[in-house]
């Protein structure tokens, strides 16, 4: 009987932990937690058995704590999903939100910023999300980030219903409207990236099942965009490539930055409307001289 309760009770709790990542038929893109700089956020997510990738200058003044763990690696190991193998924390470490206009958070306290695992893998593993998954990761980044308090939600949202279907606006690209950079052998794909500018652009390579995440740095020229859409919200970067299939392929900028930046106007959209051209030019470097 004993048993029987306490798995009741952690069911309770699991579900009440994912709740909170939700605001009514809301998902907020991004979970807050009290402030802590790099390497003690990175600490924490190690000791909750989460495996830190990278971590990334995205601003001047942020960096992004790329992770992972087996679980997320299992559930993105399936065809085209490999996107969902990672999750991304920001650490804004010079930002003051009252002063800074770029600085678009509603909490006026420092914070860090973390992918909401229901929003992301919803969007990113489409017919194969697993709500149970989702519920488990928010809890060990709750207990590993903010064990004190519930995470605040960022007031960037998407409708429940829209996130698996998500695309900014008619004409524009889907989660599965990928980019294809190049054809090769996988192994020949993975050799292009990491021996171009002898893997000054490679971050991590990542395997997921047959498949290989790769993280890459884009020029500083391309990825200040950041500066003109907000900061606050720079663990859009770094950028990542799939090769699977014997193909390199990479998330539409269209569909990766709107999903990412869910509260955009077209207007502001406007504002960086070279850039997904400039990103998608830049991703197809490393494999110009494959034949």
């Amino acid at each position: 009987m004993k048993k029987s309760m306490f798995k009741l009770f952690v069911t309770v709790l699991i579900s009440m932990m994912a709740t909170s990542a939700v605001a009514g038929d809301k998902v907020s893109a991004y979970l807050l937690a009290p402030f802590q700089d790099v390497s003690s956020a990175s600490k924490a997510l190690e000791k909750a058995n989460f495996e830190v990738l990278s971590t990334y200058e995205s601003s001047h003044d942020g960096i992004t704590i790329v992770f992972t763990n087996d679980e997320l690696k299992k559930a993105a190991s399936k065809d085209k999903r490999g996107f969902a193998s990672v999750l991304r924390l920001l650490v804004n470490s010079d930002v003051d939100c009252k002063n800074d206009d770029l600085c678009k958070r509603e909490d006026k306290n420092r914070v860090i910023s973390i992918d909401n695992p229901v929003y992301f893998l919803k969007a990113f593993l489409q017919d194969d999300y697993n709500e149970g998954l989702a519920t488990s990761i928010t809890a060990s980044l709750k207990s590993a980030l903010s064990p004190k308090a519930d995470f605040k939600l960022s007031s960037d949202a998407l409708d429940d219903d829209d996130l698996a279907g998500y695309h900014f606006m008619m004409g524009m690209p889907y989660y599965e409207d990928m980019e294809e950079l190049a054809e090769a052998d996988n192994a020949k794909l993975l050799r292009a990236v990491k021996k171009y500018k002898k893997g000054k652009n490679l971050l991590f390579s990542l395997k997921v099942g047959e498949s290989t995440l790769v993280g890459y740095a884009l020029s500083s020229r391309t990825s200040k965009f950041v500066r003109k859409i907000g900061i606050d919200k720079a663990q859009v970067l770094p950028y990542t490539i799939l090769i699977t299939d014997g193909k390199a392929y990479a998330l539409a900028p269209k569909y990766y930055l709107a999903i990412s930046y869910p509260l955009l106007s077209m207007g502001d959209f406007m504002t960086i409307s070279t850039v997904p051209g400039a990103i998608i030019k830049e991703l197809k470097k490393p494999f110009k001289k494959l034949k």
